[in-house]
């Protein structure tokens, strides 16, 4: 192998651990993935810095918690006064690409959910006064992703690289509905592709119904997941005789709702093979109820990106066709891993495959995520494939986090980390006691009556949550209780392992303050 190894870094989106065969799944084909696993390193216990898509792959990209780089919900770009891994390696001589989703900036365009509420009688700061931080994300250079206004590719709209990455060829939003530099080059293959996507331009199917899921009219090769295993074939085919060791970020937008898989991999699995989780509907939290007797009274939408309650029958579709959709990406990575060993590149290549979050899935009759921080949501894989060890279906339990894996790449690349990142070196560290994972809601849901503040912690055998303004918190003991349903939060057992964990977890927060800027008084 080269001094310096190449790294394919593979990450979908929502995407549970056990949604995987080498994670134990039995039904879900997954053969390419599970390779990696028979030749690497799979860590069983590895959960997100936070349970959404901008702030976890923020903290992805900056080893660092969503509460010190700032971009803690959807709708908070990342700031481009955060160093990113990317930067280092980029810095370092590799060469960097992106492509698939990037989501570090906001694509919906849609109007922001919490702004400055003006007091009266007070003197009202200038505009560029109102936020703690002056650069507060809100120019013209943060709304690159928006996927409304992207009439041309984002890489002629940039200077320089982004975040790192020099190379950039974008998917924004999920399923059939994807944009960005993808739908750019849909289009120009089917000049109707937009008459072929969403729920009304849908194909007939016998399949029983269920919120956001409807049968394609989009086909396998027009599709992201497709589009995106292409790209990086021709990205990789480039770098084949290059002498910079290079860094590919190969994301896909799935199997984030909606439920779309196009052409067999629409009815690739029966929803009567799909065995429900042991926890369906078996949750007491008042949230959970509360989100329950609205789907029966019919007065949640279910159609947006708010988690909600599902019958046995609809739980059964979504995850039907979630693992159609893992298994299409499954088939494009094998695809892709095809071309590496083509190239005479495998050897000199790190593979790494994660997620940014996971997904209810039916755990406590709930889909989707936000809110609730279950196993199915805060879990997700990860596994690290070297040509160059001698490392076979090693299976890592220690804790291990989201934050950690900037901190490993530039560790096998050889590089220091910068001041601030927060994450350790997976391969050469000893796993914490404890992982923390941060969750800053921004709008009320269903079930609640304000917007969420949540800290968890995650230790080898216990999962505790506290939440501000709320009379409830949750502890639930892993070991005894997998499906986490009962809480022992409030059991007056409980207490002194309640205070034992509350202490804990004060400690491993202030171990997370950030230790960023270098002090400016010269030594």
């Amino acid at each position: 192998m080269k001094k310096q190894p190449n790294f394919l870094f593979i990450i979908t989106d929502q995407h549970r651990a056990d949604h995987l065969g080498c994670y134990g799944n039995t039904l879900v084909k997954t053969p390419h993935i599970d390779s990696l696993a028979a030749t690497g390193t799979r860590w069983d216990k590895f959960f997100v810095a936070n349970p959404i898509c901008m702030p976890n792959r923020a903290s992805i990209m900056t080893g660092r918690m969503c509460s010190v780089h700032g971009a803690r919900h959807n709708g908070i770009p990342l700031s481009k006064d955060q160093t990113t891994f990317v930067e280092l390696l980029k810095d370092a001589g590799y060469t960097t690409g992106l492509i698939g989703k990037s989501h570090l900036q906001s694509f919906t365009g849609l109007p922001a959910t919490n702004t400055f509420e003006a007091e009266d009688g007070k003197v009202q700061p200038s505009t560029h006064l109102r936020d703690a931080f002056k650069n507060n994300r809100h120019s013209k250079d943060y709304d690159l992703e928006v996927k409304g206004e992207w009439n041309t590719p984002l890489a002629t709209r940039i200077e320089g690289d982004f975040y790192g990455f020099e190379h950039v060829e974008v998917a924004a939003d999920h399923a059939d509905l994807a944009g960005g530099d993808y739908l750019l080059w849909a289009k120009s293959q089917r000049p109707d592709f937009e008459q072929l996507v969403g729920p009304d331009n849908a194909l007939k199917t016998n399949r029983s119904s269920a919120p956001q899921a409807w049968r394609t009219s989009v086909p396998e090769e027009l599709y992201s997941t497709h589009w995106i295993a292409e790209r990086s074939k021709q990205w990789l085919s480039e770098q084949a005789d290059a002498d910079k060791p290079f860094f590919l970020q190969m994301s896909f937008p799935d199997p984030h709702h909606p439920f779309t898989p196009p052409g067999k991999y629409w009815d690739m699995y029966n929803p009567d093979d799909i065995e429900l989780p042991q926890s369906f509907n078996k949750g007491t939290l008042a949230p959970i109820v509360a989100m329950r007797e609205a789907m029966q009274a019919g007065t949640d939408a279910r159609d947006n990106q708010n988690p909600f309650a599902v019958t046995e029958e609809e739980a059964r579709t979504i995850t039907a066709l979630t693992y159609g959709m893992i298994t299409m990406i499954d088939d494009a990575i094998g695809r892709v891993l095809a071309t590496l060993e083509e190239l005479n590149l495998k050897d000199d290549t790190i593979v790494i495959f994660t997620s940014d979050h996971g997904d209810y899935m039916g755990d406590h009759g709930l889909m989707l995520k936000l809110l609730l921080h279950y196993q199915g949501l805060i879990r997700v894989p990860f596994i690290w494939s070297d040509a160059g060890s001698d490392v076979n279906a090693m299976v890592d339990r220690g804790l291990s986090s989201s934050i950690d894996i900037a901190a490993t790449i530039l560790a096998k690349a050889g590089i220091q980390t910068f001041n601030g990142m927060q994450g350790r070196d997976l391969l050469n560290t000893e796993a914490p006691d404890s992982i923390i994972i941060e969750e800053d809601s921004q709008r009320t849901m269903t079930g609640f009556d304000r917007p969420q503040r949540v800290r968890t912690m995650v230790t080898q055998r216990y999962r505790m949550s506290l939440r501000q303004g709320e009379s409830w918190n949750e502890l639930y003991d892993l070991a005894n209780d997998p499906s986490e349903l009962a809480n022992l939060y409030d059991e007056p057992g409980a207490r002194p392992l309640r205070n034992e964990l509350t202490e804990a977890m004060l400690k491993r927060l202030i171990e997370l303050q950030d230790k960023s800027p270098l002090p400016a008084y010269r030594a």
